[in-house]
């Protein structure tokens, strides 16, 4: 199996996770600043090669009743231009309530990179693992 990527965007903060290699447990990672310029790009194609990641899964912030709003377009909208800047792919995922859980979670991890954690942890366990 492959490792996944989990990244909590926003536009002045990208929090990540990485999955371990059996897509059992999520581990938050390091916060990328300003994802949207260059060097934030950048930054986000290393942490993809650095984690040996097979899929990046980008938090779509949904409303409470499952709506799409400007975050979520946002949101849509980085994940196209992260397509373009990396070799793997890159889905989204209904990231409700992931900050709401990590602020309560706490933990060593900075609350953007926890909340990451707890989208990757949401989007494994909707997941079948499989020998991708």
């Amino acid at each position: 199996m492959t490792r996944v990527l989990a990244l909590d965007y926003g536009a002045a903060r990208c929090g990540s996770a990485v999955s371990d290699p059996t897509r059992t447990v999520a581990i938050p990672l390091r916060t990328v600043e300003r994802p949207e310029s260059p060097a934030g790009m950048e930054s986000l194609a290393e942490l993809v090669d650095e984690t040996d990641a097979g899929l990046v899964v980008v938090g779509l912030p949904l409303t409470l009743q499952g709506e799409e709003g400007e975050q979520a377009a946002a949101a849509r909208s980085f994940a196209g231009r992260l397509r373009a800047a990396v070799d793997v792919p890159v889905e989204l995922y209904d990231e409700r309530l992931t900050t709401r859980s990590a602020v309560r979670a706490g933990g060593d991890a900075d609350e953007d990179s926890r909340a990451a954690a707890h989208l990757l942890e949401g989007w494994l366990r909707s997941t079948p693992r499989s020998g991708a």
